[in-house]
């Protein structure tokens, strides 16, 4: 990891010390109760509904194998929806795996944590709302299809969604949703987002490899160029990441999301604030939530607003992980370019550092709170149209 910023290979370090801890208790837990003590594997499931399968699994003495043949499925499932703690579970396979279990819990014991609900209570308005946005992206074939026939395509490739990665249990992370509604065009709008990554990972065969970091300093220094994010799309696939560009469902505006299809890191955005310095920005918080929160937490998926000030930790540990490797903080707090007035010094600074020096001004303007300034300095309409068209349809 050499040439990275402390903080970054910091915040890495702890990243896989704190995956370490987890495997060591985890095995500690699995070893006691493997003797018939199962006191501090309960313990470790606590009230969390996935975790506690898994404890029930190992107190039955059945093995991920046996657990699979007897719900007629191939091992590998069992060990995909363990290692997340069956957070991308549907609901129904969750039922079967727990009745297979002899596991009971009421239905309110179910949810996942946050606001996620596992029904969508939308009107006929919500639907064709979506439907509406996936005439006018391209979602559908045959666009001229009938309202009725539209809406039930739309359902039965979000149902299969759902059906193979679940539903995303931290909708919540770093996005403040209003109502279910906005709920099922987020989930409509990630169904889409996984199709079209799905067919750049049967076509490309990428492969992620977490160790590997020095490519890092190569992403950021891309922004100078003009077509910079195209070319940050093609840097991230050689490294096992699938940068999807996908419009925001209207009234359900955000920035990004990241999450993984099946072992694949795949990073979808909006670009609904089109400017070279919100881009780079949202690509490196999301690249940040692949490389630290890669077990934990991308498998749900995080769904990011980063106008929304109200961040967890997994979120500020993300904002802080793409600023620091954007900006190094040590050359921050010694640059005038932070109180400067002018452009020239701000522009130097970003020379020095070899980004595009839109980063820089709209690192002013939000730590100074003022996006009055600098305006014609954030590359305000360079980004979007290197990935979509007037219409908004992929390029």
């Amino acid at each position: 990891m050499a040439g990275l910023p402390h903080e970054v290979v910091e915040a890495v370090r702890r990243s896989f010390l704190a995956e370490r801890h987890e495997l060591a208790d985890a095995l500690r837990a699995f070893s006691a109760a493997k003797s018939g003590e199962y006191e501090s594997i309960r313990d470790r499931a606590g009230n969390d509904p996935g975790a506690f399968l898994i404890v029930a699994r190992i107190m039955r003495g059945l093995s991920q194998k046996d657990l699979a043949r007897k719900l007629g499925l191939r091992e590998q499932a069992i060990q995909r929806w363990e290692s997340e703690k069956y957070r991308s579970i549907t609901l129904s396979n969750y039922q079967k795996v727990a009745q297979t279990l002899g596991v009971r819990l009421r239905l309110d014991e179910l949810r996942p944590r946050g606001d996620w609900e596992y029904t969508y209570d939308v009107t006929t308005d919500d639907l064709m709302k979506v439907v509406r946005h996936a005439r006018g992206h391209k979602w559908l074939d045959g666009q001229d299809q009938e309202d009725e026939k539209a809406i039930s395509t739309l359902v039965r490739l979000v149902g299969d969604h759902v059906s193979r990665y679940g539903t995303p249990s931290l909708l919540r992370t770093g996005l403040k949703t209003v109502d279910r509604a906005q709920d099922w065009s987020l989930l409509s709008w990630k169904a889409q987002v996984t199709r079209r990554a799905e067919r750049v990972i049967e076509e490309a065969r990428p492969k992620y490899r977490p160790i590997n970091l020095s490519w890092l300093i190569d992403l950021v220094r891309l922004s100078v160029l003009d077509d910079g994010p195209r070319r940050a799309q093609e840097l991230l696939l050689e490294h096992g990441i699938v940068l999807v560009i996908e419009a925001h469902i209207k009234g359900v505006p955000f920035d990004g999301a990241s999450f993984r299809a099946d072992d694949i890191p795949v990073i979808g955005m909006t670009i609904c604030r089109d400017s070279i310095d919100n881009f780079w920005f949202t690509l490196l918080h999301e690249v940040a939530h692949v490389i630290l929160h890669y077990r934990t937490g991308l498998s749900a998926g995080f769904f990011d607003d980063l106008a929304f000030e109200e961040l967890d930790d997994l979120e500020q540990e993300a904002n802080s992980f793409a600023g620091s490797l954007l900006i190094p903080t040590e050359a921050w707090v010694r640059s005038p370019a932070r109180i400067a007035k002018s452009p020239e010094p701000i522009e130097k600074f970003a020379n020095l550092l070899g980004i595009h020096p839109a980063i820089v001004f709209g690192r002013i303007r939000m730590e100074r709170k003022n996006y009055s300034i600098f305006s014609n300095k954030i590359g305000q309409g360079l980004v979007r149209k290197q990935f979509l068209s007037d219409e908004g349809f992929p390029l």
